[in-house]
């Protein structure tokens, strides 16, 4: 069976945005004193930078098991999983976003995987899965669903 694994971090760029808590924190705080400045913009920027690190989901399939940040599915309940990317995937995470979806999607990560439940007890109709890498993620859940053959 593929096994397959992904962290889904965040982008470089994310960092340097939050950076942008140093000057305001910096604004706030120098009139008052500037080691509480100092102190005040690090620690927030270093806060700021922990949360995106440690709130970062990470997406699995081990095993015949799904698993994307909390939540699991065996591989037998999916339908065939898509990669798609580029104007495909803003489409999929907008327009063509069913409400009803289950999501794990990260706004610094582009591609997405679709991935079509067939479970009935299930209301969602699909989940939709950030991906670096879709193609293999894709390719690793569809090789999953299918049961191994016997020798």
């Amino acid at each position: 069976m593929p096994e397959y694994r992904e962290k889904l971090w965040p982008s470089p760029w994310l960092f340097l945005i939050i950076g942008l808590v140093i000057p305001a924190s910096l604004l706030v705080f120098l009139p008052i004193s500037l080691l509480v400045g100092v102190l005040t913009a690090v620690g927030l920027y270093l806060g700021s930078a922990l949360l995106l690190v440690l709130a970062s989901p990470t997406v699995q399939i081990s095993g015949g098991v799904l698993t994307a940040g909390p939540a699991s599915i065996e591989t037998r309940l999916l339908g065939e999983a898509i990669a798609i990317d580029g104007d495909a995937a803003t489409l999929e995470r907008g327009q063509k976003l069913d409400a009803r979806a289950w999501l794990l999607i990260r706004g610094w990560i582009a591609p997405v995987v679709r991935i079509p439940l067939e479970d009935p007890t299930d209301p969602s109709p699909y989940w939709l899965v950030s991906s670096r890498r879709p193609q293999k993620m894709a390719a690793a859940i569809n090789g999953s669903r299918r049961p191994a053959s016997s020798n």
